[in-house]
């Protein structure tokens, strides 16, 4: 199904709550398309008095009649007329004679959707008649079923503001079972998938001549847990979804009031077996709890390292030794400061730019005791999988460190400033762009060796950030250090 929405956003005669309307019709045609046999394309005026194709649906339950998409093209001259009249006389219009094509016998019918008294767009329900087989009574509720809503389109009843649009996966189609409700909820037909659904869920008689409520009911072995929309939903009283669950199968449940202008006379029910699914769904949280309680327990591990590494510092009698433990000490904490982060999601992103802002603040705070150094962090990070977490956390950490005991040396008071960018590489993909600046003593005139923190930022940029680094002179004073990575995963590795 696809969709052309520029005539619709640029309409003027639009009322409150018009535009919403066709889209919700669209969203939930596909059920129509399959209930008619047919193939439906919803057609908008045009200032020079033509039409425009807005989406066209073909059905799943028969082959298309329509193998081009046609969507945003204009209509054809021969179809123009019976769209004209529908929208003029605001009710259903049957072509008077049979469509022939080259390959097909096509029945076209044009209905139009009427909101609030003013026709907003027509559809077109093109139905392949070459076949000359007898419908069955399936294809013949199906198709009464389709009628009914396509009317309720030309009396505004339908598509309805009420009808559910909730996230959760399982909506129920026209093939994976269909039940049809009289008035009283009462079941007058029940498409054999549907038979099929109720019966895994142990009922074993009849459905057709039986209220569906009763039905259900007496299914539901822990009526504590039943959903309160079920009554409902089973009636057919409003256009609501639900689940029941038993026997441990689980049924996902729609329904579709069907009116006229006086009241309701019956209702579609649509239900779903989505056992499957939902058992998939509650593995997949399982997992990502299981995933976030290994995080905890990294972070835990490490942080009990660091712990270690700091009472083995106090014993150390050597300043060198208790600075290079020191230093280890801190890295561990940055990563255990990444995998604290982890632990309190559902994904394998991190929010680096709340994570930074505390690992930035305590990396000068750690390393200039006896100094005031003053922090300031511009641009965003965004979020970055925690494979590039971990090691850009590491780099800055040791950037910053850096830049406080060797850029600020000897200096009572400095800044250090962090600067994130995203902005598009030269191949057209997302790079990440981190910059630590101080205004201290700047890079000094001969090269000197470089430290084990040094070592460290210069692997892991070029090993698992797959990026570039780059040591300049400050503007004003100071040195600066540039971090340029792709945040393409398939690019990096």
């Amino acid at each position: 199904m696809a969709i052309f929405t520029d005539p619709i956003k640029d309409h003027a005669d639009f009322g409150p709550g018009d535009a919403e309307w066709l889209h919700l019709l669209v969203g939930d045609w596909q059920l129509v398309a399959d209930l008619a046999f047919a193939d439906l394309a919803l057609w908008f005026p045009l200032p020079e008095g033509t039409y425009v194709a807005l989406a066209h649906a073909r059905p799943s339950t028969s082959h298309t009649v329509f193998h081009s998409d046609f969507v945003g093209e204009r209509i054809r001259a021969d179809l123009q007329p019976l769209v004209d009249k529908a929208w003029k006389s605001q009710t259903i219009e049957r072509s008077s004679e049979t469509n022939w094509t080259t390959e097909t016998a096509m029945r076209v019918e044009a209905i139009p959707f009427v909101r609030n008294g003013r026709t907003l767009a027509v559809v077109t329900s093109h139905m392949d008649l070459s076949s000359s087989r007898m419908p069955s009574r399936l294809e013949l509720t199906y198709r009464q079923c389709a009628y009914d809503l396509l009317r309720m389109g030309t009396l505004g009843l339908w598509p309805d503001f009420a009808t559910p649009t909730g996230s959760r996966r399982g909506a129920p189609r026209v093939g994976d079972g269909l039940i049809r409700l009289d008035a009283q909820g009462v079941v007058q037909y029940a498409s054999p998938n549907g038979v099929s659904a109720f019966r895994r869920l142990g009922d074993m008689e009849t459905l057709e001549g039986r209220p569906l409520a009763e039905i259900t009911t007496a299914l539901l072995k822990d009526r504590r847990m039943v959903d309160e929309t079920l009554p409902l939903v089973v009636t057919g009283r409003m256009p609501w979804r639900t689940e029941i669950e038993s026997r441990g199968v689980s049924l996902s449940l729609r329904a579709i009031p069907l009116r006229d202008e006086k009241e309701r006379f019956g209702a579609l029910v649509l239900c779903r077996d989505v056992s499957e699914l939902r058992r998939r769904e509650m593995e997949l949280v399982s997992k990502d709890a299981t995933i976030r309680e290994i995080h905890h327990r990294v972070k835990n591990n490490l942080q009990t390292v660091a712990a270690l590494l700091r009472m083995q510092s106090r014993r150390m009698e050597s300043d060198e030794g208790k600075q290079g433990l020191a230093q280890a000490m801190r890295r561990v904490s940055t990563i255990a400061l990444v995998h604290e982060t982890l632990s309190q999601g559902l994904t394998q992103n991190v929010d680096f730019d709340e994570l930074i802002d505390r690992q930035f603040r305590l990396s000068a705070e750690v390393a200039s005791p006896s100094q005031a150094v003053r922090t300031e962090r511009q641009g965003t990070f965004g979020e970055l999988p925690s494979d590039l977490a971990t090691p850009l956390a590491l780099v800055i950490n040791e950037l910053v460190t850096n830049a406080v005991e060797h850029g600020l040396a000897g200096k009572e008071n400095g800044t250090v400033w962090l600067n994130a960018e995203r902005h598009l590489g030269a191949d057209g993909g997302e790079n990440l762009t981190v910059t630590v600046s101080d205004d201290g003593v700047g890079l000094p005139e001969e090269p000197r060796r470089e430290g084990l923190g040094l070592q460290i930022v210069r692997t892991l940029v070029q090993s698992e950030l797959a990026g570039t680094i780059v040591w300049s002179p400050r503007p004003g004073g100071g040195t600066e250090v540039t971090i340029d990575m792709e945040l393409d995963g398939a690019r990096r590795r």
